[in-house]
């Protein structure tokens, strides 16, 4: 008997421990809208922590305390909105589904960004390379057209050397001398 009346009472208390009721509403409840600026910020800043804690300090961000100095609350007020919409499990999804859905927004703007930075970082890429090309197509013609000058003006000199070394076969012949012979 002792033993059926420890059982039912635990199994009492238990079901009256978790039906104790509603959270009593805040009186400095935060506003739906701005919960769900308040936990994107947190997500972002909880990433970017991940990342490199130390950047942050050099940067003079506290990291435990941004959030709640961006947004002008403590972390008491928060605690008890959180625990206020969590127990309200619709309104609170509704929080969530929106930090999600502006999240993934956020999220392909970063995207875009990044593909317009890549192509820009190509495109300057590919007009060095263009430059370099131009460069030295110029330099390769500049190199040509001395090669062709030089090679003209030694094909001049040649001719020039080849004609001294030669003797006029026929002398020409003056018209003093013509009219003297007849």
């Amino acid at each position: 008997m002792l033993k059926q009346f420890t059982l039912y009472s635990c199994i009492l208390l238990t079901v009256l421990s978790c039906n104790i009721g509603a959270p009593k509403k805040p009186d400095n409840l935060i506003s739906k809208a701005k919960m769900v600026d308040i936990l994107i910020d947190a997500k972002l800043i909880g990433s970017a922590t991940y990342i490199n804690k130390n950047i942050m300090k050099e940067h003079g961000i506290e990291v435990d305390t941004y959030v709640f100095e961006k947004h002008g609350i403590d972390s008491l007020q928060f605690a008890m909105s959180n625990n206020y919409y969590a127990y309200y499990v619709k309104d609170y999804k509704e929080i969530y589904d929106k930090v999600i859905d502006s999240l993934e927004a956020l999220k392909l703007v970063f995207k875009a960004q990044e593909l317009k930075e890549k192509r820009e970082f190509e495109k300057r890429e590919r007009d060095s390379l263009e430059a370099i090309k131009i460069k030295d197509s110029l330099k390769t013609q500049d190199s040509l057209k001395l090669k062709t000058k030089k090679d003209s003006l030694s094909e001049i000199k040649q001719k020039k050397k080849a004609l001294k070394g030669k003797e006029i076969l026929i002398s020409p012949v003056s018209n003093t001398k013509l009219q003297s012979r007849e």
